[in-house]
C-alpha cells in the first residue's frame, strides 16, 4: 500500500457525520473548533440542495457549530459549478428550492419554462405532477436533463422521505433519459469543492457516514476515506461493498486529534 501524505485538508459530510435530525452529534463542535484553530483547509458538504450555504451556516450555528458560509459546499453548488462550465449563461427549468435556484441565478443563468437549456432536478419537499409533467415534455422536446444528487431517500423524523433519486427515476421513466447527477458519488463535486479551497485530493480526507455516496466519491476522487457509524451505515454493510473505507471509526469524536495544528 502507498504511503499516505498527511492529512492538510478536510471534506465532511454533514447530515450523519455532524448533525442528526436538528442535532449535533457528539465531538462535532470539538472537530470544527480544531478545524478553525488548525487553519487548515476545510468543506462541510451536503446532497441537499434546498437550502443556501448562508441557511446551512445559519442551522449549524443554532447547534453551536460554527462554520463559515465559504465552507459549505451543497449539491446545488456543485451543479451551478458544472453547468457555468459546460454552458456559461444558459437558461434551465428548475423544479427545487432556494439552495438551487439561488445557485444558478448567482451564475448568470436565466429561469424558464420556454426551450430551456436544460431541465435541472432538486430536493424539495412539494413535487408537484405538473411541474413534473413539465420537465418530462420539456427533456423530450430536447432539453438536457441534470440532477443535483441521485439519493433515493432522506430521513426524517417518521421516516425514509422519497428524495432526489427517486423523482429522477420516473422522470427516466417516462422519457428514456438519464441525468447527469452533479453530487456525491460524482468525484466531480469533490474536485469543485477541493478547487474552492485550493485543496488537492492526494492529501485530502473525504468523512461520511455512507458507502454509496460519501466513502465512493472520495475513493474516486483519490481521497483518503474515513467512515463514521453514526449515520446510516454499520459495520455489517461494509462488507457488502466492493470498496472499503481508508478507515472505519465510532463517531466525528475520534477523529478531533487527526487534525495536524501544526
Amino acid at each position: 500500500m502507498a504511503e499516505r501524505k498527511p492529512i492538510s485538508s478536510w471534506l465532511t459530510d454533514m447530515d450523519g457525520v455532524l448533525i442528526h435530525e436538528g442535532t449535533p452529534i457528539p465531538g462535532a463542535d470539538a472537530f470544527i473548533k480544531r478545524l478553525r484553530e488548525s487553519g487548515l483547509p476545510f468543506l462541510v458538504l451536503t446532497n441537499n440542495s434546498i437550502y443556501t450555504a448562508r441557511d446551512l451556516h445559519a442551522r449549524l450555528n443554532r447547534m453551536g457549530l460554527d462554520v463559515p458560509v465559504e465552507n459549505i459546499w451543497t449539491s446545488a453548488l456543485a451543479t451551478a459549478q458544472f453547468l457555468d462550465d459546460q454552458r456559461p449563461g444558459g437558461t434551465a427549468y428548475v423544479i427545487g428550492e432556494a439552495g438551487l435556484t439561488t445557485a444558478l441565478h448567482d451564475i448568470g443563468y436565466v429561469l424558464t419554462d420556454h426551450e430551456p437549456d436544460y431541465v435541472v432536478l432538486g430536493e424539495t419537499r412539494t413535487y408537484s405532477f405538473e411541474a413534473l409533467t413539465k420537465a418530462i415534455r420539456l427533456i423530450n422536446g430536447g432539453a438536457r436533463f441534470i440532477c443535483t444528487n441521485p439519493d433515493e431517500t432522506g430521513p426524517s423524523a417518521e421516516g425514509p422521505l422519497p428524495a432526489t433519486g427517486s423523482v429522477a427515476a420516473l422522470i427516466t421513466k417516462a422519457t428514456g433519459k438519464a441525468p447527469y447527477f452533479a453530487g456525491k458519488p460524482n468525484p466531480l463535486m469533490m474536485r469543485t469543492g477541493l478547487n474552492a479551497i485550493g485543496a488537492h485530493s492526494e492529501s485530502s480526507a473525504m468523512i461520511g457516514d455512507r458507502m454509496d455516496t460519501d466513502v465512493l466519491a472520495g475513493l474516486e476522487a483519490g481521497m483518503q476515506t474515513f467512515l463514521v457509524l453514526t449515520g446510516l451505515t454499520t459495520v455489517a454493510d461494509i462488507d457488502r461493498y466492493p470498496f472499503r473505507p481508508s478507515t472505519v471509526v465510532d463517531s466525528i469524536a475520534d477523529l478531533v486529534n487527526l487534525v495536524d495544528l501544526g
